[in-house]
């Protein structure tokens, strides 16, 4: 019985792989051919549904780079033991992708390109946002013991931020 259900998760797993690498390679055309030829936007970023293996004792979801993310990981951290409605972010990055997953509890990720801006609510730990550089994000709203799960494609460089908000728009302007 447990070698039956292993087999059927197994089978699952595999599916799920197969079609995460078939909207990998759609995403990755997608970026290198469009995004990367134009100045990014916050339409550019996207909520990714993740793999999920359902077992009666509890779910898992596994995260490959280049398969289920449009990077290779680099460098994984996480926020925890946040306030209640405490905020955290507000940067953005030159090179660097990030994809973030509330891992327990809530936040609100806002998301500006200098011009328009979009708010997202992360909730589902099989749930994900990706964000391009050239984006400035800001994580708010967080709910008490939230856990902020961040896959980063580079190494920390503090040359990559860019923490003020009017050197964000001077970046912006001068992009592309």
């Amino acid at each position: 019985s447990t070698r039956v259900r292993s087999s059927a998760a197994s089978d699952v797993y595999k599916r799920q792989l197969i079609k995460s690498r078939i909207i990998f390679v759609i995403i990755n055309h997608f970026w290198s051919t469009v995004i990367m030829k134009k100045k990014v936007s916050v339409f550019d970023c996207s909520i990714l549904e993740l793999p999920r293996i359902k077992e009666r004792c509890g779910n898992i979801t596994p995260i490959h780079g280049l398969i289920d993310l449009p990077f290779e990981i680099a460098r994984v951290f996480y926020l925890y033991d946040i306030p209640g409605g405490e905020d955290r972010g507000a940067h953005a990055h030159k090179e660097c992708q990030q994809f973030l997953i509330a891992a327990s509890g809530s936040y609100e990720v806002e998301l500006n390109d200098g011009i328009n801006k979009r708010t997202v609510l992360l909730n589902r730990p099989y749930y994900g946002l990706h964000i391009p550089p050239g984006i400035w994000a800001a994580e708010r709203g967080f709910s008490s013991g939230s856990i902020c799960l961040v896959l980063a494609s580079h190494i920390y460089d503090e040359l990559d931020y860019i923490r003020d908000y009017d050197e964000y728009k001077n970046y912006m302007q001068n992009y592309i």
